[in-house]
């Protein structure tokens, strides 16, 4: 009861530290105020932000469900777990407030920090365990912090006036639209993972809503890989049904 005492405890504290960071907020600047000042062709439309309201909510319902299955769960498991999304709210609220206050860098090794916990986490479920209780909402929150990672690599390397080698901004985009979809398919067929995949759609779409005509080589692209996203999830060889898999199954790290 403890451990699910101090995740429901971590999991408030980031709620409250991500919407004080943007109602105060902290720094005279709020969390899209300071993405907004550098142009980045990778950062999406605004409304797809509200993402962090489904993320809340699923990681509500997860907290639940580990307290649900508290008696099912093998003690070492249960407690890796704990311990990773715990960790994670930490280095998520330190990623907060060094982003307000400017630390870019130090913000986008936090966030580095917070998606290796997060990954760590995710690998703590059988690869086949797409349950609403148990590893989806831990899917939505690591693909959502994998694109704001990408964000935020071009946010600190435009900052800091990298050349790109000679390569266009447009084209720096497109390049990192592929590599997240690559991630993205890496997902659907490894883990066979609908809900991470969907994250990323949301995010081409908010892409391709934000660049429009102006940058249309940057919009066509992202529209592309959206459409090669739901093929694949189209045509995703159904898991062998035939099988069981049950949270307290060892972990697979």
């Amino acid at each position: 009861m403890l451990r699910i005492f101090f995740m429901t405890l971590s999991f408030i504290a980031v709620v409250f530290v991500n919407g004080a960071a943007n109602i105060v907020p902290f720094n005279g600047s709020t969390s899209l105020e300071i993405s907004n000042r550098i142009p980045i062709l990778f950062t999406p439309a605004s409304y797809v932000q509200l993402i962090w309201l489904v993320i809340y909510s699923l990681i509500a319902v997860w907290i639940f469900g580990f307290w649900k299955e508290r008696n099912n769960l093998v003690h070492p498991l249960s407690t890796r777990r704990s311990i990773f999304f715990i960790s994670g709210s930490v280095f998520n609220i330190v990623q907060i407030l060094l982003w307000h206050y400017e630390f870019f860098t130090l913000s986008l090794i936090t966030l580095g920090a917070l998606l290796l916990t997060l990954n760590l986490l995710y690998l703590t479920y059988p690869r086949t365990s797409n349950r609403l209780f148990e590893r989806i909402p831990i899917a939505v929150y690591l693909a959502w912090i994998v694109v704001t990672f990408i964000t935020n690599i071009l946010y600190v390397l435009t900052l800091h006036e990298w050349s790109g080698w000679g390569l266009s901004a447009p084209l720096w985009t497109v390049i990192y639209l592929t590599i997240a979809t690559a991630i993205a398919l890496h997902f659907i067929y490894h883990y066979h993972d609908v809900s991470f995949t969907l994250v990323f759609i949301w995010v081409f779409t908010g892409i391709a809503v934000k660049n429009g005509f102006e940058e249309l080589f940057v919009s066509a692209a992202a529209l592309f890989l959206i459409m090669v996203l739901i093929v694949t999830i189209l045509f995703l060889p159904r898991k062998n049904k035939s099988k069981t898999y049950k949270i307290h199954h060892t972990s697979s790290i």
